[in-house]
């Protein structure tokens, strides 16, 4: 989500109370935030729901946007909270029901992958990853979904560039071991 001046400036406005400039602001993302939910979630109504609580979410929260980064980096990361959220409310659901009630066109979370090769069992690998080691994930995300550069990681986790790499490494090889050899599509 590579957002322009006028967005930031949008949000700036709004984290400052401005209620005219955050229903811009919301109108403006939307599209882009819709498009990344796309990309971590399989099915479109599962991503318009993500985005939808992403849209939320910047709505309630835009006070604690503070301008130490640029809107874009914090959007994206609520965005990939959001989606996982969404990710993890329809997982439970699924178990809640019976086999039968499962639609039978949906693919198997862990043999096949789905739009912009983002894969399910992916985002299980990553709720674990959060469960367990937190910090890793937050470095991750940053990293390989945000795509920040290491630098930019250690900047907004606030720790030398050094462990923030060393977090990336460690949360990369957790994810890996969870995957196993379906880690990046091999």
């Amino acid at each position: 989500m590579a957002l322009d001046e006028t967005t930031e400036e949008l949000a700036t406005a709004a984290a400052g109370g401005d209620h005219r400039a955050l229903g811009g602001l919301l109108k403006r993302i939307e599209p882009d935030v819709l498009r990344h939910c796309e990309r971590l979630l399989p099915y479109r109504q599962d991503a318009e729901e993500a985005c939808q609580d992403t849209l939320l979410a910047v709505a309630r929260n835009i006070g604690r946007f503070e301008g130490r980064s640029r809107f874009s980096t914090w959007l994206h990361i609520v965005t990939a909270n959001c989606a996982r959220t969404t990710y993890r409310t329809l997982k439970r659901r699924a178990a809640e029901q019976t086999s039968e009630e499962l639609p039978e066109h949906r693919p198997d979370p862990h043999r096949v992958s789905v739009i912009a090769g983002s894969r399910l069992d992916l985002l299980d690998a990553m709720e674990s990853l959060e469960l367990e080691k937190p910090e890793l994930a937050a470095a991750l995300v940053l990293r390989d979904i945000v795509q920040l550069d290491y630098a930019e990681v250690a900047e907004q986790l606030g720790i030398p560039l050094g462990t923030a790499k060393s977090r990336i490494h460690q949360a990369r090889k957790y994810i890996q071991s969870a995957l196993g050899d379906a880690y990046l599509g091999k």
